[in-house]
């Protein structure tokens, strides 16, 4: 997937730095532009600073140093209550409600911002079908769904206001291999139809190189590279090229998948 916007970035960090309080630097020196309509994916090993990237985005976390600007305006200038609802954002638990209807879950966020409950009811019916939900399933609990279909109903309470960006940190690293699958040519479905905004974090190049417009390689909280699918096989950086080594075959097969 090519990103087809002009202008502005979406999303820009500069020179973004993140430390904890106990002086142990998650993040340094970071210089990142993200363009409206791609699916940049944030690629690399556990610890390697990704999800802090992500969290830094919706200010889940707040730069040490630096900027992060969201469509123009730096997110420490934002009301951080209007900046996450006009962010969606999908996590590998889910994070659903469990004591909220999956219609309640995905109509949370419309909701709270005042829309009458019969466009809410038409929103939901909506995304249902749109991440492959039967309209049935909108009474039912969490608990009473499988793993595939809770990870349906928080990709669709995270469209729910149809957001421009949306954020994703390994939203199918614990499914199972064909129910993983399967989601992923759904979500290269959804992108192609509705390009939004996506920032999404994986330890897996398979599912960079899959559903990658570019891949943003990260290791020990700094940037080593960024390219696009097609450059990431053939790069001579060394970390890339060991990725690359590691993956094997699988990993050429998956970015044909994307391209597919």
């Amino acid at each position: 997937m090519k990103p087809t916007a002009t202008g502005s970035p979406a999303i820009a960090f500069r020179d973004v730095a993140y430390t904890l309080p106990g002086g142990q630097p998650l993040l340094s020196g970071l210089n990142l532009q993200i363009d409206r309509g791609e699916t940049l994916v944030l690629l690399g090993r556990s610890g390697s600073g990704k999800t802090t990237t992500l969290k830094l985005i919706n200010r889940l976390l707040i730069p040490s140093a630096g900027e992060v600007i969201v469509n123009g305006e730096p997110t420490a200038a934002s009301d951080v209550i209007r900046l996450r609802r006009s962010i969606g954002y999908v996590i590998q638990e889910v994070g659903l409600f469990p004591h909220f209807s999956v219609e309640r879950n995905i109509g949370l966020v419309p909701r709270i911002e005042g829309w009458p409950a019969e466009r809410i009811q038409q929103r939901v019916d909506e995304l249902l079908r749109m991440v492959g939900l039967e309209s049935q399933i909108a009474s039912r609990y969490p608990h009473q769904l499988s793993g595939g279909q809770r990870q349906r109903v928080g990709v669709a309470r995270a469209l729910a206001a149809d957001p421009a960006i949306l954020l994703m940190d390994e939203p199918f690293g614990a499914l199972d291999a064909l129910t993983r699958d399967q989601l992923q040519r759904e979500f290269l479905a959804l992108q192609r139809r509705l390009n939004k905004t996506v920032v999404f974090v994986t330890h897996d190049l398979r599912e960079a190189l899959r559903l990658g417009s570019r891949i943003a390689l990260m290791e020990a909280g700094r940037l080593i590279t960024v390219l696009s699918p097609d450059e990431f096989l053939q790069s001579r950086e060394p970390l890339a090229a060991a990725y690359a080594q590691a993956f094997g075959e699988s990993a050429a097969s998956a970015a044909n998948r994307g391209k597919s």
